[in-house]
């Protein structure tokens, strides 16, 4: 399935204390929704402030990034939490981004998971009900951004959430439309014109080409462009200039 505009999100407010690992004000400046770090993987109280005042400013949508607990690791190493503390930290870390997007004069419009927690509720039904629980306590009318098909857009579907689906430009996938494992040789897609023409691809054909070469049909009302990668800015212009110029409008879905 194609659609006739496209969301472009980013993950941001990735630091913590004086340390900084993404470029919020100039990706803020493209994107039309900011995945913000909610202070579990990446994050702390006076980043979660200034990048929701920034989005604010600039009509950009404030998405909660919900991750597990895990500071060290950034989110992406793998962990067993009960389901009942993960809905209950999923709604916190909903709960305290919604005080500084309301500060901001604007509103938590959507919930993400990161990393880690993101390829577990791809497959795993226990942990991607415990997410959507936690969306629940926080509010009951979320969109719940994520991999199409997967166990939580069925768990969110059937609880009566909105369901977003998104795609990724820079990741390779496999062959049933998951994405390739970090852990593994060419999960991460370096080549910009790579990326590019695969973000076209997808928001305008609905397809693209597995890490096995065979052709994957992708459903996607979302593009994801991380933004920790080098050249991140830079790559979400051309991204979005390519989008444009391709008779794709690139507008927020929330």
């Amino acid at each position: 399935m194609t659609w006739a505009s496209i969301d472009l999100n980013a993950d941001l407010g990735e630091g913590f204390g004086r340390w900084t690992l993404t470029d919020d004000e100039q990706l803020l400046s493209v994107v039309t929704s900011a995945n913000v770090a909610c202070g579990f993987h990446a994050g702390d109280a006076a980043t979660m402030r200034r990048v929701c005042e920034l989005a604010a400013e600039r009509g950009v949508r404030i998405g909660a990034q919900v991750s597990y607990r895990d500071l060290a690791g950034f989110g992406r190493r793998a962990m067993d939490v009960p389901a009942a503390e993960l809905a209950a930290e999923v709604a916190y870390q909903i709960g305290a981004l919604e005080v500084f997007a309301r500060a901001a004069g604007s509103r938590v419009s959507y919930v993400k998971p990161h990393g880690a927690l993101y390829n577990r509720v791809v497959r795993d039904e226990e942990q991607a009900a415990a997410v959507v629980d936690g969306v629940l306590l926080a509010d009951r009318t979320l969109p719940v951004l994520g991999l199409p098909e997967s166990r939580l857009h069925e768990a969110a579907a059937e609880a009566g959430l909105p369901v977003v689906p998104e795609a990724f430009g820079d990741r390779a996938y496999r062959a049933d439309g998951s994405l390739l494992p970090r852990g593994q040789e060419g999960a991460v897609v370096s080549d910009p014109d790579q990326v590019v023409e695969r973000s076209v691809a997808m928001a305008r054909f609905g397809v693209v080409t597995a890490h096995c070469g065979s052709s994957v049909a992708v459903r996607a009302r979302s593009l994801c462009l991380h933004g920790d990668t080098p050249g991140a800015v830079d790559l979400a212009r051309r991204v979005r200039e390519r989008l444009e110029t391709s008779g794709v409008r690139v507008e927020a879905f929330a």
